[in-house]
């Protein structure tokens, strides 16, 4: 009776830490919404795993971010910190090669949280929709704690 219904789609938490709104992010390229829309953490935790299963389509050369393709199309960026690619690769270390399919709560990064700080560096993680043209309803889970692999960070379903 109500199969006419889209599905509601969830990414996890790629990190422990507090979800934050996209604004917040100090970079107006994500708090603009100009890569794409979601959802952001502010970390305590130092390992980075995959929100969704899916395709590990990428990882940036200096590990400070990686890109997924989703079963069903959506394309996610999980992008560690803000102005983190001045790092070079330093402070990130890869646990796994992209090409590979992976499933939610898979670790991908490993970040020594201390030493970006010490650089001055927010840590601020957006998790971002990049094509966002393919899903409507996108509700974020803002200021709560949450758990890497396990809480559900972000809800969408696909148009």
């Amino acid at each position: 009776m109500f199969g006419f219904f889209k599905k509601e789609l969830k990414l996890i938490a790629p990190v422990d830490g507090t979800t934050i709104d996209l604004s917040k992010v100090p970079d107006e390229v994500f708090a603009g919404k100009m890569a794409g829309d979601g959802v952001a953490i502010d970390p305590i935790g130092e390992t980075i795993v995959a929100p969704a299963d899916g395709e590990l389509s990428l990882i940036f050369k200096t590990n400070h971010a990686f890109a997924m393709t989703l079963d069903n199309g959506v394309e996610l960026l999980v992008h560690i910190g803000v102005d983190t690619v001045s790092l070079n690769g330093e402070g990130f270390e890869r646990l796994i090669e992209p090409g590979v399919k992976v499933k939610a709560g898979t670790p991908i990064i490993k970040i020594n949280k201390d030493f970006i700080l010490s650089k001055g560096l927010s840590l601020a993680t957006p998790i971002l929709i990049t094509n966002v043209d393919m899903v409507k309803d996108l509700v974020p889970t803002i200021n709560k704690s949450v758990t890497a692999g396990n809480d559900v960070v972000l809800t969408y379903k696909l148009k």
